[in-house]
């Protein structure tokens, strides 16, 4: 049974730093490419970052430069380390695997994904 369960999320002021954190277990090939996306009430889910197997990572433009996706595979834990937070940051954020487009990139679908906790950036 795939689990991905987030932490790390709050409440902070624009220009504040959070990481985000992801413990997850039962993944057939958890190495082989992890995410985040974030989504608002009502919306579709916006990948934001993703890493491979390798170490390669991808970033939405939105977030290049502010946010760093990284892993720990000994542990079984994604992070997801957000800088210079913004209002139109403010969303809930959702680790994900397995991509369903054949490689790792942000924007790919993800199938499996946690409960997601909520990032809330005040002006």
């Amino acid at each position: 049974q795939v689990q991905l369960v987030e932490s790390g999320g709050g409440s902070v002021q624009a220009g504040g730093s959070l990481t985000l954190t992801c413990t997850y277990s039962g993944l057939t090939w958890p190495s082989y490419c992890m995410g985040w996306f974030r989504q608002a009430p009502g919306k579709d889910r916006e990948g934001i970052a993703a890493i491979d197997i390798d170490g390669r990572t991808s970033y939405r433009d939105s977030v290049k430069g502010r946010f760093i996706i990284s892993k720990d595979n000994a542990n079984n834990t994604l992070y997801l380390q957000m800088n210079d937070l913004k209002p139109e940051d403010t969303y809930m954020y959702y680790c994900a695997a397995d991509p369903r487009c054949g490689y790792c990139h942000y924007s790919c679908f993800m199938d499996y994904r946690g409960q997601g906790t909520l990032v809330t950036v005040s002006s």
